[in-house]
């Protein structure tokens, strides 16, 4: 039976644990500095909101709380990635916002497979083609960024990494790229998956963990990184979803 029409719904429970550690890491961190993606808040929204991913990051974790978990982090990141919007509109030229709202808009992916997988109302093949659909979108935006912004992408990977920084900035936004089509096309959707799951995870590895532990100081270095592994947890929750 093809990926495409299998009707099960997911099994593993790694992505979701994944995905809410990070939600979970995203919650105290917006706490400790007072911000979100560099976005300064007021404290009104500051603290509902690290309460919401602390909340949803640990409630995520549990099946007779995932579903409400999940639904608390689904709200809160489609609230941060309306929040880009207003970004795209004066500036739409600069894709710098647009990458903004497709990372949040891929959390909110992560949540939402999450929220309708442990719902009764969601067969499991309209749940893997919507999934497919929704982060090949996002996974198009990575390739996209990645390549309009490839000197400080080439920048972030490890000088001692053969056999270049650029040959693997090119590489990894090649990557996005495949996994985007096999995503959107359902061709090898799972595979792709899998890989880019792999992909994401290495890259918090190699790059961003050493960056954090160089200078834990940093709120950039723990937000990408937190971002990164959530990412990863969303790309996960999908291939358990697709396998």
């Amino acid at each position: 039976m093809s990926v495409s029409t299998r009707t099960s719904k997911p099994s593993s429970k790694v992505g979701r644990h994944v995905f809410g550690v990070a939600a979970l890491a995203f919650g105290l961190i917006t706490l400790v500095w007072h911000e979100y993606n560099g976005w300064h808040l007021p404290r009104y929204i500051l603290y509902p909101a690290a309460a919401a991913e602390i909340f949803g990051g640990t409630a995520i974790q549990f099946r007779r709380t995932a579903k409400a978990g999940a639904a608390v982090l689904g709200a809160v990141y489609l609230a941060f990635a309306l929040a880009c919007v207003p970004q795209i509109v004066a500036k739409p030229q600069i894709y710098n916002s647009w990458g903004n709202f497709f990372e949040q808009f891929s959390l909110v992916t992560g949540a939402a497979i999450v929220y309708a997988g442990l719902s009764s109302a969601w067969s499991g093949e309209t749940l893997n083609r919507i999934g497919r659909i929704l982060f090949g979108i996002c996974a198009a935006s990575f390739a996209l960024e990645q390549a309009v912004y490839l000197g400080p992408t080439a920048s972030l990977v490890p000088k001692w990494l053969p056999p270049s920084q650029m040959f693997w900035a090119v590489t990894t936004t090649v990557l996005f790229a495949l996994a985007a089509v096999a995503l959107l096309t359902n061709r090898m959707a799972l595979l792709a998956t899998r890989l880019l799951t792999m992909m994401l995870v290495i890259f918090g590895l190699l790059v961003w963990v050493p960056l954090l532990l160089s200078d834990p100081h940093s709120h950039t270095n723990w937000s990408e990184t937190a971002e990164t592994f959530a990412i990863a947890g969303v790309a996960w929750i999908l291939a358990d979803l697709l396998g």
